[in-house]
């Protein structure tokens, strides 16, 4: 049975639902299949209705998602509150990059002589992969979860939803669906576009399941890579787009450290306990120049941390594991604490307090090397640009890494930075904090292994979608029977940005 905790005293407050049995996991998939088709037909202008619809119900019912899921996480009504306005506009948001069609890549090549002799008529497009499984967050239980960017950018796509739901909070994904399938109601499409699926061994299942044509997952890297190995290992693979988050740097110059310790101290110390560290963006690594400047900095830096108090947890296990993790980093040779936050609450729930660790040695390998999720942070000193460059080159890939400078003072050791750890990140960082990402165009979350299991894709951002497709070529197809947006004339509800003939055409 799937249970509904209090996460302010770990009691059950309610049984959810049964886990989803093999047979029920296989009747969704084969049910997912056979929407599939119905949902490309919807067009994209209706499936962006539906996506604002979806985005208008969740609103509709904010009072109760957001007092469950605050139930469940204990992240406060506030921050839930905010995240599931921002639930609703990349609902909306994906909705709007559908409706162009430029993320379609139309492409029409007429047939005619060239250097290489004839050439066929050749029209190619992106498609709906098909059903996608989708598992949601721990520490996001709308903004990263059921109706979170995956579901959106899928049903953007043109796929329907298997989401297996997170057992930290199963009632939130409960109500999150239903409001998610009336608002596709309420837009005309009664199909089940979105299925819930509960159950570890059901999940699993899903990911085997033949129906299933990708996944999308935002969790930890064992769990992540356990499933990726099974994705892979199906008689036909399927891509596994896994965010399992990694060991995120920041780095601050000299001439920073000099004019902005105290500055940066704050930034730093805000941004590695934003809730409770539970973010897979958190700074782990905080990279000083040895000497008085970075010595300012980083005593600045503790006493920012002093004053911080320990926060609820969002689960027993998360818990469990950061105690684990930061005792294991403070027994490293060479590591001492810096600061420590405050005490661990009144003594229900599960609680983690800030700590600030410094690690001398001239290397980082090991735990220090590793991500601890929480809200732990390892200060390092570095000798100067050359020894700076061996602790960068030694970390493995992430999803972002930050850098703090000044300008012309610190040119050369910044272009040192950017050169290293864009080979390692997906996103750089200059002179801020790498928590929080925004829903944007240009937006990429994402990063090498072990941060993401596909570095040449993004999770945020309009670019999200082209996960979810894949390209089919026309050749010598008459007219009739070509996709509406690579026939001559498209029409006017089909009018898409299109490169014929190797040129870019507007509708």
């Amino acid at each position: 049975m799937i249970t509904s905790l209090d996460a302010r005293t770990g009691a059950v407050v309610a049984e959810v639902a049964e886990e989803t049995s093999e047979d029920e996991v296989g009747a969704l998939c084969r049910r997912a299949g056979e929407v599939a088709p119905e949902m490309e037909a919807l067009g994209r202008g209706g499936r962006a209705k539906m996506l604002s619809a979806m985005a208008a119900t969740l609103e509709a019912r904010r009072t109760e998602i957001v007092e469950t899921a605050d139930r469940e996480t204990a992240l406060g009504e506030a921050r839930l509150g905010g995240e599931l306005t921002r639930t609703c506009f990349q609902l909306r948001f994906m909705g709007e990059v559908i409706t162009d069609g430029a993320y379609l890549e139309a492409t029409i090549d007429h047939a005619g002589g060239t250097a290489m002799g004839p050439r066929p008529d050749l029209r190619r497009v992106l498609r709906p992969l098909g059903p996608v499984a989708v598992f949601g967050a721990s520490n996001f239980p709308l903004a990263f979860s059921v109706p979170g960017g995956d579901t959106a950018s899928a049903l953007a796509a043109g796929c329907p939803v298997l989401a297996k739901v997170h057992p930290a909070h199963p009632a939130t994904a409960v109500l999150c669906a239903e409001a998610l399938m009336e608002g596709a109601s309420a837009a005309g499409v009664d199909l089940p576009v979105i299925s819930l699926v509960f159950g570890d061994t059901a999940g699993i299942q899903l990911v085997g399941h033949a129906a299933v044509k990708a996944v999308g997952f935002t969790g930890s890297l064992s769990g992540g890579r356990h499933l990726f190995e099974l994705a892979s290992r199906r008689p036909s693979p399927i891509p596994f787009y896994g965010e399992l988050g990694a060991l995120n740097a920041v780095v601050v110059a000299p001439g920073a450290a000099a004019r902005r310790a105290e500055e940066i101290a704050s930034g730093m110390a805000g941004s590695f306990s934003l809730g409770v560290g539970q973010f897979c963006t958190k700074p782990g690594l905080l990279l000083l120049p040895a000497g008085e400047v970075g010595e300012r900095l980083s005593d600045a830096l503790a006493e920012a941390v002093r004053p911080l108090q320990a926060g609820r947890m969002l689960s027993e296990r998360i818990a469990d594991a950061y105690g684990t993790g930061s005792e294991g980093l403070r027994s490293q040779p060479g590591v001492r604490v810096l600061a420590g936050g405050g005490a661990q609450g009144d003594g229900s729930g599960w609680w983690g307090a800030p700590l600030l660790l410094e690690a001398t040695g001239a290397s980082l390998d090991g735990p220090l090397a590793e991500e601890c999720f929480g809200p732990v942070l390892v200060v390092v000193r570095y000798q100067g640009s050359a020894h700076l460059s061996q602790l960068l080159e030694s970390l493995r890939p992430a999803l972002t890494a930050t850098l703090h400078a000044e300008l012309p003072d610190d040119e050369a050791i910044s272009r040192s930075v950017v050169e290293i750890t864009s080979a390692k990140a997906g996103r750089l960082v200059w002179d801020g904090y790498p928590t929080g990402v925004a829903v944007a165009w240009a937006m990429h979350h994402g990063g090498p292994y072990p941060a993401t299991t596909d570095p040449l894709h993004t999770s945020v951002g309009a670019a999200a979608v082209r996960r979810w497709l894949r390209p089919v070529c026309y050749q010598n197809f008459p007219q009739a029977m070509l996709p509406p947006e690579l026939r001559d004339d498209p029409g006017r509800d089909n009018a898409v940005v299109r490169r014929v003939d190797g040129k870019l055409v507007l509708p």
